[in-house]
């Protein structure tokens, strides 16, 4: 089932409030998107770290729903 923009969108904000977080539908399917997040959360740790953040909060959208997506993960 595709997720919206929206709805990843919703999902991370509350997870990460004071995050920059902008989301590219690549293909227009609902279900292969880029995403870039900038927050203080992810000063001082590894990219591997980073992305396994953002990987526990889209845990169950990576298990079924969510095909594809470019995780980018930036301090401000």
């Amino acid at each position: 089932m595709p997720v919206s923009q929206n709805q990843l969108q919703n999902i991370l904000q509350q997870a990460l409030p004071k995050a920059k977080i902008e989301i590219i539908d690549l293909v227009g399917d609902q279900n292969h998107y880029q995403v870039t997040i900038t927050d203080e959360i992810f000063i001082g740790k590894t990219k591997i770290a980073q992305h396994r953040i953002v990987n526990e909060i889209l845990k169950d959208l990576l298990k079924i729903d969510l095909h594809a997506m470019q995780l980018k993960t930036l301090t401000p």
